[in-house]
């Protein structure tokens, strides 16, 4: 090969590495802005804010990605931060006596998560949140959660439906463990939140229903 052949060779090869760092960079901005017009959307549809205010919220989130099964915030620690999907899923779980462990919250794209009583009270955390898929996440600090409740009126409202949603979440959970079996609650899991079924495995539906694959198995079949 002469030299000019190894001259056009290694300049394609730096133009073609070139191009793909280039083409890479652009997909981390796109991916960026999707994610921060998903949450900027999600607040928006709750309360309604000026460009400046909407400006000063969203600089206090900060974007994460999680691998499967990574942890975010164990038992003992407390709970610093509450996320917000824009791809994925998050669990929050704890772990009983015997060793198993019981999921109270599936949280997917467009949603919020955090150890709620921790987040309020800086108290230990009795939970676990873990990524179940490969996510995407926006978090926002407790501290910073909280300066916005003193600089920005409306986001005391957003917080406020934050924690009722929170609120109606848990105590229909409750009442589904109280006062129901176990095909009449896999029954209201495939109405109201059949995407739990589709997504995931059949031991985090397990969990999330408080009783055993065996039985979960068994309720499919009579469906």
């Amino acid at each position: 090969m002469n030299l000019k052949a190894h001259i056009f060779k290694d300049t394609t090869r730096q133009i073609n590495s070139a191009t793909i760092e280039l083409l890479l960079v652009n997909l981390s901005i796109t991916d960026f802005k999707y994610m921060q017009e998903l949450l900027a959307s999600y607040i928006k549809s709750k309360i309604s804010l000026t460009d400046k205010d909407l400006e000063i919220i969203l600089s206090h989130f900060k974007p994460m990605k999680l691998k499967k099964n990574e942890l975010v915030l164990t038992n003992g620690q407390s709970s610093q931060r509450t996320f917000f999907v824009t791809q994925g899923c998050l669990r929050i779980f704890f772990i009983n006596e015997e060793g198993t462990d019981s999921t109270r919250y599936f949280a997917f794209e467009n949603q919020f998560a955090t150890a709620l009583v921790s987040f309020i009270t800086s108290e230990p955390s009795e939970e676990f949140i873990q990524a179940v898929e490969d996510s995407e996440v926006y978090y926002i600090t407790h501290k910073s959660f909280y300066h916005l409740l003193d600089i920005i009126p409306l986001w005391e409202k957003f917080y406020r439906i934050y924690l009722e949603i929170a609120y109606v979440t848990n105590t229909k959970r409750l009442m589904s463990f109280l006062m129901q079996d176990a095909l009449e609650k896999y029954r209201q899991l495939l109405d109201e939140n059949p995407i739990i079924v589709r997504r995931l495995s059949n031991k985090l539906v397990a969990s999330y229903l408080n009783i055993s694959q065996e039985t979960l198995s068994r309720l499919k079949s009579k469906i």
